[in-house]
């Protein structure tokens, strides 16, 4: 009689690692290594291959495997046990699209979902390794995480693929220099000898103030919204922006008029949070828009002003 498989160390959900902004590209103090690792733009995402099936867990703990069953596909063949971090990503025209992920993650049905996977196949950009049968992986150092990551990747090729890295400083200013133009924002910093821990313990550096952001939702009348239910990049938990301008207002007037009817709103509108950490009521739209913003400073509830609309090229 055979004995039953380990149970895996790890089950959504788990607390994910962040990173805290810093102004200028960091450099290792003597005797010390930094990795360096390209930034994507996309939609935070752990992919557990568990004994049976695959589920996948948003940045906030929400289950959202439904929505990406390409990536759930591509991960069948890993090991039981295996926990992956990264990034999705859609490419498009050479370039990461953050809005046409966002439509992935916020698929509303199994049938849209499976319709936007054919019609914007995702990417996995995977940057850490949690576990791995009955292994728990989170104490070892990032160097050795890293290169587990390597080794359980480098046979299974595209969807799932680990991002690239370099300890070399002047690479890593090199690539912060050239990647912007395919959708890169910046990059991630983390130290080799570092374990896998909740809470800001890497570095990150962005090449701007400004970032796309989606539109999930309005506060107020649908066609003139006072603000916004918005969506950052790596995060799927709404905030609430800074009260509109009145430019903006105009411009969003004219393209939330062309959406679609919404559906009947829910009897309890979802809530955010705004700038001062209070719960805001919004009305949910579909996520067909995509907006500036800047941010006002460096932690989450920072206040989040929106700029412009992003009219698609």
């Amino acid at each position: 009689m055979t004995s039953p498989s380990p149970e895996p160390p790890l089950q959504p959900p788990v607390d994910v690692a962040l990173a805290r902004v810093v102004p200028i590209l960091p450099t290792a103090p003597p005797g010390r290594r930094l990795a360096y690792e390209p930034k994507f733009d996309g939609h935070r995402l752990l992919i557990f291959r568990l004994e049976d099936t695959v589920r996948m867990q948003a940045r906030s703990g929400r289950i959202v495997t439904r929505a990406f069953p390409d990536l759930a596909a591509a991960a069948r063949p890993l090991p039981p046990g295996t926990v992956l971090d990264g990034e999705v990503v859609v490419w498009a025209g050479g370039r990461t699209d953050f809005a046409a992920v966002q439509k992935r993650a916020f698929a509303a049905s199994e049938s849209r979902a499976g319709r936007l996977a054919r019609e914007l196949p995702a990417s996995y950009a995977a940057f850490d390794l949690l576990a791995i049968g009955a292994e728990d992986l989170r104490p070892l150092p990032y160097e050795r995480r890293r290169a587990r990551l390597m080794a359980l990747l480098e046979p299974l090729g595209p969807p799932l693929q680990a991002v690239p890295m370099t300890t070399d400083p002047e690479l890593a200013a090199t690539w912060y220099e050239s990647l912007l133009e395919i959708g890169i924002e910046g990059l991630v910093i983390k130290e080799l000898d570092q374990p896998y821990r909740p809470g800001r313990h890497w570095r990150k550096v962005r090449h701007s103030e400004t970032r796309d952001a989606v539109v999930v939702g309005v506060v107020g009348p649908r066609l003139r919204p006072r603000a916004l239910a918005l969506v950052l990049p790596g995060d799927d938990t709404p905030l609430i922006s800074a009260p509109l301008a009145t430019a903006v207002r105009a411009q969003l007037s004219a393209a939330l008029r062309d959406l679609p009817d919404p559906e009947p709103p829910p009897a309890e509108l979802p809530t955010a949070l705004d700038r001062v950490g209070a719960e805001i009521a919004y009305r949910p739209i579909a996520p067909d828009l995509t907006v500036e913003v800047r941010q006002e400073g460096t932690v989450r509830h920072a206040a989040t002003r929106v700029m412009r609309l992003r009219i698609p090229d």
